[in-house]
């Protein structure tokens, strides 16, 4: 027989909250050192930081998304996911980089979002660049490869913005056949 674990008290969850909410309005701070200490933290807490992080996202200070997206691409946790395709159209570039880099981080699990905002999108942005450098970084897996060349092709070429939508949804009816998502 195995021994369960026993359950969180409500009260340890508080706590546990009460640190996310300090350190997640630690990465607000004038102060970098501050901040780099505070993202250190809740990426060592990992997966509960996810929710405060997502919000700090849409925060009105860039350094302070750019904290957020940074530590989102730490834990990498599924949840991130459509925050940071989300992200990819922040309007400070660095931020736009680090939510791509969070969802290669991501893997298959930042694909489905990505595809998704992809299929809607029929104008170039910087969605496009960033899914450009999710896709490239994804397509050297040997999978994955032949399903996102086509993508590929279209991203790179910017004037070929109506294609995008339809060479988004080949790949996600790809990876949905060939059982890599579900």
């Amino acid at each position: 027989m195995i021994a369960q674990q026993p359950k969180r008290s409500p009260r340890v969850r508080r706590e546990e909250q009460a640190r996310i909410d300090s350190l997640s309005a630690d990465l607000a701070s004038p102060d970098a050192m501050v901040r780099t200490k505070a993202r250190k933290s809740l990426l060592t807490i990992g997966g509960p930081s996810v929710p405060s992080l997502i919000r700090m996202l849409s925060h009105a200070k860039p350094h302070v998304r750019w904290e957020a997206a940074k530590a989102l691409g730490g834990i990498a946790n599924p949840i991130a996911a459509s925050a940071l395709v989300n992200a990819l159209e922040d309007p400070d570039s660095d931020v736009r980089w680090l939510a791509a880099e969070g969802l290669v981080a991501l893997g298959r699990d930042g694909l489905r979002p990505l595809l998704a905002a992809l299929l809607e999108q029929a104008e170039p942005c910087s969605l496009y660049q960033g899914a450009l450098h999710v896709c490239r970084a994804l397509a050297r897996k040997k999978e994955l490869g032949p399903i996102f060349r086509p993508l590929l092709a279209i991203l790179r070429q910017p004037w070929e913005n109506m294609a995008v939508p339809a060479a988004a949804y080949a790949a996600l009816s790809r990876l949905q056949e060939e059982g890599i998502l579900r």
